[in-house]
């Protein structure tokens, strides 16, 4: 390897954060998705037209080639990452920050400080060498009244310590976003974006043997790339009738989205979708995570005639709905995926529904977080982090 020296012309080292553009410019991107795209090709101001130029030639955004249309390049991705994960960390508690631990050695078991007994099974690879010799000398001198220690050193069972051990457990997670119309409000959305960078920067950067799924879920579900997060948005609201009870084959919904109104809320197709990615994945522990601000007002139910699955679209909630997401959920437990809940609770006027998030955390023994849009990364990461398995209210 060859180095090459040369003199410092003063200038300060580029920081991850110089690499990146504007914090308000990434903002921007994510409360507006393709919008904020849009918007930025029809600018009219030459400093804004030279400040996207310059974002073009720095590898952060790239034009189509066919249509000549401005998109998200994998590093400025990458830095809406980085960028999620820092704000959420400034946010955290300290004791949340380290990892998440399990009680019983995992797959990949960490030393931490001081010794105890061996026991039989423990792994013989963890012997204390030092204290177990130690033991081993002590016991010689206390059996020859203080004398001095001879050679050989005799070993007992008594003697033997192992180190302490700390399981470090691999994880696959799929989090669940809602992308109903009301998600908009409050910037919730937005902070569901966040806290999904955040963690897929957080385990890239520390828990890279961990995996995320993330999928929307609306009137249908769909998984959602790395590179669409950014841009995706809620679904806007087509239909502003006060009773609302559609049917409409699965098959035709999904061929013809465009068709369907889209602004529903769809967990059982979600957690569908959740449990059969899941089921595919290796990891010793799987989650879901459920980000949502209301009741399921959707479902998909095998048609009377056999010919297929039928979406449902039903509103207001219906009981039938419920069940039908309830008993999904029960399939996600028996298959061994907890699931935890970060319900939205700004519109305290229409709390009702917080009645169905309980039913689905006591069904599936999971968890259930009920906070306002602006806590909701911070604690995702937190359950996250700590494996937490109990009712919270934060905010």
């Amino acid at each position: 390897m060859r180095y090459q020296y040369s003199e410092w012309d003063g200038q300060a080292f580029p920081t991850p954060e110089s690499l990146f553009p504007s914090p308000k410019v990434m903002q921007f991107i994510m409360m507006y998705g393709e919008k904020a795209l849009d918007a930025m090709e029809q600018v009219d101001g030459d400093e804004e037209k030279q400040y996207i130029e310059a974002m073009i030639e720095a590898g952060l955004l790239e034009r189509d080639e066919a249509t000549g249309q401005i998109k998200l390049t994998p590093r400025m991705v990458t830095g809406l990452e980085h960028k999620a994960l820092l704000e959420i960390f400034d946010g955290l508690k300290q004791g949340s920050r380290e990892g998440h631990a399990t009680l019983s050695p995992g797959r990949s078991d960490e030393r931490t400080d001081g010794s105890r007994p061996y026991q039989f099974g423990d792994d013989l690879s963890e012997i204390d060498l030092n204290t177990t010799l130690r033991n081993a000398m002590a016991r010689q001198r206390s059996q020859t009244l203080d004398g001095p220690v001879t050679l050989p050193i005799r070993f007992s069972g008594d003697d033997f310590e192992v180190y302490h051990t700390e399981g470090r457990s691999d994880v696959a997670v799929c989090l669940l976003i809602d992308q109903s119309g009301s998600m908009m409000r409050y910037g919730r959305f937005y902070h569901a974006k966040r806290v999904a960078l955040g963690l897929r920067g957080l385990m890239r950067k520390r828990f890279p043997q961990d995996t995320l799924d993330i999928v929307g879920f609306y009137s249908l579900a769909q998984k959602i790339t790395e590179d669409q997060l950014p841009l995706v948005m809620p679904k806007p609201v087509t239909i502003y009738d006060h009773r609302v009870r559609l049917r409409i084959p699965l098959d035709q919904a999904m061929q013809n989205p465009k068709q369907v109104p889209l602004h529903f809320t769809n967990l059982h197709l979600g957690l569908r979708q959740a449990r059969q990615i899941l089921s595919r994945r290796g990891a010793a522990n799987k989650q879901v995570f459920i980000i949502t601000d209301g009741q399921p007002t959707a479902h998909v139910e095998a048609s009377a005639k056999g010919t297929g699955d039928m979406l449902h679209l039903v509103y207001p909630p219906s009981q039938q709905t419920a069940d039908i997401t309830l008993r999904e959920a029960l399939l996600c437990q028996q298959q061994g995926i907890r699931v935890a809940t970060f319900a939205i609770t700004e519109d305290y006027f229409g709390m009702d529904w917080v009645g169905f998030v309980d039913q689905l955390t006591r069904l599936t023994r999971g968890t259930a977080f009920y906070c306002a849009s602006d806590d909701l990364s911070s604690t995702v990461i937190e359950s996250y982090l700590s494996g937490k398995k109990r009712k919270t209210f934060t905010g």
